[in-house]
This record gives structure tokens, sequence and C-alpha cells, in this order.
């Protein structure tokens, strides 16, 4: 049997993140203030660190991977420049299904994290997400309009 959970962080009035996000502010200015409690006491979170990074596999919205709105940005070399905030080794280690409306080639990189972009909308990429898990828990990451 599978079992779907959220696991974000939400502030008292609503919000996952902070404004203007970009490149040097993934999760917007002073984002990060809605995320550090985990991080600044670890062990005391271990529980929640663990839930959040061991799910079989997850869903992300398109502005969870990155900045880009429109057509993916191609280099000089013909090839997608952008591969996500977490550099080679995302923290997932499992599947990672992206809602999207822009096309994009499967992206494996290290650790077990493939992220599969999905343009079929969150019915696809859930049933999706189910079968590449191996134990059937599936996490839907983030952001907003994905959690939503």
């Amino acid at each position: 049997m599978s079992r779907v959970t959220i696991d974000i962080t939400i502030s008292l009035d609503g919000f996952i993140a902070g404004p203007n996000q970009s490149v040097e502010n993934p999760i917007g200015e002073n984002g990060d203030r809605l995320h550090r409690w985990m991080f600044e006491a670890a062990a005391k979170n271990a529980s929640e660190l663990e839930a959040i990074t061991s799910s079989g596999a997850y869903i992300i919205g398109r502005n969870m991977f990155g900045p880009i709105r429109d057509e993916w940005a191609l280099g000089d070399d013909g090839k997608i420049e952008w591969n996500g905030w977490w550099g080679p080794d995302p923290p997932y280690h499992a599947p990672v299904f992206v809602l999207t409306n822009h096309p994009r080639a499967p992206l494996v990189m290290r650790g077990g994290t493939t992220f599969t972009f999905v343009t079929e909308g969150i019915t696809s990429a859930l049933a999706q997400a189910i079968a590449s898990s191996p134990d059937g828990t599936v996490s839907i990451a983030g952001g907003a309009s994905t959690a939503r």
C-alpha cells in the first residue's frame, strides 16, 4: 500500500519561502529563517530530518527545481544548463518527479537521484512516483503550489 506525505515547513501566516527567489536566494530572501530550526538542532530534530529524506520517491514543482520560468535555457553546447539547486548530489537519493509545462529528458544525478520532468500534471506524477517507490512512500516536497 502506498503512503503519500507532504513534508514542508510553513509559517503561521502561510509562507513556505521568502520573497524574491533568485539563484543567490533559492528559497527567497530570508527564506532560510523558516527552515533553520531543523538544522540548528539537527540531533533534536533527527526524526523530522529522517522523515523528509526517507521517501521512496518525491514530487516537486518546477520552481523548487530551479528559477527558470520559461523554456529550459540552453548553453553554448546546446545542452540544458540548469541541473537543480543542489549541485551534483541532490539530497533526495530517490526518483524525483518535477511538475513542469516544459518537456525535458530525465536528469540522472549522483546518489540515486533521477529527476523526471512531468508535463501531464500531478495525477501522472503521483502514479509514476508510486510505481517507482520501492516501499510505496511518496513525499510531496514542495513548493506551495504543488502541495496545494
